[in-house]
């Protein structure tokens, strides 16, 4: 009988498993009582998930035969059928087996542990630079890359603006906005498209964090920190500082859109036309 009940236990926690990893995310933003990752839109992300994937079964086996295991002790060997216990204080096959059992799990997951670590430094020759530059509190972004330079007055013209959270009052009375994470300027950013992101504070510790993109780096003081973005999908993208920055840290959101490149050149060719006018 308890063999029967432990046999449907298994079979409801690995149903509810497999319900958790064919769930897919609401859009690119979180949803309540959300249990999964957000759907992944870059190459790091996919990495990240899969291997949660991995690491997540091998803990529910873990998990399921050590119980199985620890039930079975506790029925089998109890004083009303084992009044005689063994008196043994030492045993090398046993040391052997526990030692060498979880080394091997953990050897068998090193090899995708280290391949998303290092794919995550991989350097790749970037098409576009985005500056982000992290204040209290909000985010400032700009394109050093479309730098525009007149020849006549010798100024520079910077494509480069600061993006601030909307508040309630200012909030389109629309469906499909999010409160306490759109900002008053997205970031276009192109697909398919190798970007390299210079990270940095102006003033404290800040996070710079897309969960869609899996990406997660430090804005700090006096530091430049770099990270390499290829986005996969079109879509828009929420994220927030994840570093306590301060009295208003949960209120500099981040918004990206990712977009065709033939719509980001058309960005562009008007950010251009409307400096030189």
């Amino acid at each position: 009988m308890l063999i029967n009940f432990l046999n449907n236990i298994f079979f409801i926690v690995l149903s509810l498993f497999i319900f958790i990893l064919q769930k897919n995310s609401n859009c690119d933003a979180s949803y309540s009582n959300q249990l999964d990752f957000q759907e992944a839109a870059t190459p790091i992300m996919e990495g990240i998930i899969y291997f949660n994937h991995i690491l997540s079964f091998i803990i529910c086996f873990i998990v399921i035969f050590v119980g199985w295991f620890l039930l079975n002790v506790i029925y089998y060997f109890t004083e009303n059928k084992n009044s005689i216990a063994f008196k043994f204080a030492h045993s090398n096959e046993l040391e052997i087996i526990w030692t060498s059992i979880p080394a091997i799990i953990l050897l068998f997951l090193a090899t995708p542990s280290f391949s998303l670590l290092y794919s995550m430094d991989e350097i790749a020759d970037p098409t576009m630079t985005l500056k982000i530059i992290g204040h209290q509190w909000y985010w400032s972004y700009e394109f050093s890359d479309y730098n525009y330079f007149f020849c006549n007055n010798i100024t520079t013209t910077q494509l480069k603006y600061d993006s601030y959270i909307i508040n309630l009052e200012n909030m389109p009375k629309k469906q499909g906005y999010f409160r306490l994470l759109e900002t008053n300027k997205r970031i276009l950013l192109p697909i398919k498209t190798h970007i390299r992101l210079l990270v940095s504070s102006a003033d404290v510790l800040h996070s710079w964090t897309i969960p869609s993109f899996g990406l997660k780096i430090d804005a700090c003081p006096g530091r430049l920190n770099q990270v390499n973005l290829f986005i996969k999908r079109t879509g828009l993208f929420f994220g927030q500082c994840s570093e306590i920055c301060g009295i208003q840290h949960a209120f500099m959101p981040i918004t990206v859109v990712g977009i065709e490149q033939q719509v980001y050149s058309m960005f562009l060719y008007e950010q251009m036309i409307k400096f030189i006018k």
